[in-house]
């Protein structure tokens, strides 16, 4: 709604019986200020496909975030299905600051039946006031793993256990190599993989037991030749089916690689989400964003492992 899609993550509605896409609704669209603001103020916007991934519907934004009076900023959601209800942890700055750093950023947990009302029910007590972009993972030993950005360490991703999606100790750092965000787990082909993004492509990492993590090469550090594909492949989410595995990124298709800002202009500000197929290759993984994909990529009745998606 104003070019400005970002951070997306993919989940299965049961009650809907189609995939629906929650993702940081940035204002690319804002007046040309040379300033932050127009990354803040920000909703966590809906999407909808019920063929699979193949078009995507527009269906508003995530109701129920707001816990005080004003405009806040919401990015990065995470969500998952626990069974009975899903889990949103999202990433919450109060008001719409000018500026990147200088300010508290926390991770808040929401609760809802339907994926359109929310619920507020926590604000996580985590390693810092400065934690963006929740990753959640169902551990195969019981509980939950939720992995994050701490920007009081150096922009580390850092862990956290809970065996109720409530109460979360944090374990501490553990990817501390590089500068990065966005960390997103999830298992394929017998083994766990990590990606973050490096702001220069997406760093991939292997564990064989989530707690040591090995660097593998980057995916995603080259521009697309599709509509839109230009750029690196920023901050994404990997849903895997009997289908295969998809990444879902976004990219600033008319930003030059290395712009670091300031983004004034409207066309250095948009972004656009695709989807790619990852495959295991290797020690690491590949993925060809110029593939051209027939749909259905997504399960047209929902995932197999559903409620581990993530």
């Amino acid at each position: 709604m104003h070019d400005g899609a970002t951070d997306p993550t993919v989940i299965w509605n049961r009650r809907a019986g189609e995939w629906w896409m929650f993702y940081t609704s940035r204002r690319a669209d804002a007046p040309p200020i040379d300033d932050a603001s127009w990354i803040h103020g920000t909703d966590i916007g809906i999407a909808s496909s019920a063929d699979g991934g193949a078009t995507w519907l527009y269906r508003g934004i995530a109701e129920g975030l707001d816990t005080e009076p004003g405009r806040n900023t919401y990015w990065a959601p995470e969500i998952v299905d626990e069974g009975t209800e899903y889990h949103m942890y999202v990433s919450v700055i109060r008001g719409v600051p000018t500026r990147w750093p200088g300010h508290a950023r926390v991770i808040r947990h929401y609760t809802s039946d339907d994926l359109f009302s929310w619920t507020y029910r926590s604000t996580l007590s985590l390693s810092s006031d400065r934690v963006i972009d929740a990753c959640v993972l169902r551990l195969p030993t019981g509980g939950y793993r939720m992995w994050y950005k701490d920007e009081a360490d150096n922009a580390h991703t850092y862990a956290a256990d809970s065996d109720d999606l409530a109460h979360w100790t944090v374990r501490g750092p553990v990817v501390e190599f590089s500068k990065h965000e966005g960390p997103n787990v999830f298992e394929l082909d017998g083994s766990y993989w990590m990606i973050i993004d490096e702001w220069h492509g997406q760093r991939v990492l292997h564990s064989r037991d989530l707690e040591a993590w090995e660097p593998r090469g980057l995916i995603l550090d080259h521009p697309g030749q599709g509509p839109d594909d230009g750029g690196y492949g920023y901050h994404a989410d990997v849903v895997t089916s009997e289908l295969g595995a998809f990444i879902f990124y976004f990219s600033h298709p008319r930003r030059p690689d290395g712009h670091s800002g300031p983004h004034a202009s409207h066309e250095d500000r948009r972004s656009s989400v695709h989807a790619a197929r990852l495959r295991v290759s290797g020690d690491t993984l590949v993925c060809d964003r110029d593939e051209v994909l027939e749909a259905p990529i997504l399960p047209l009745e929902g995932p197999s492992n559903r409620g581990n998606e993530h």
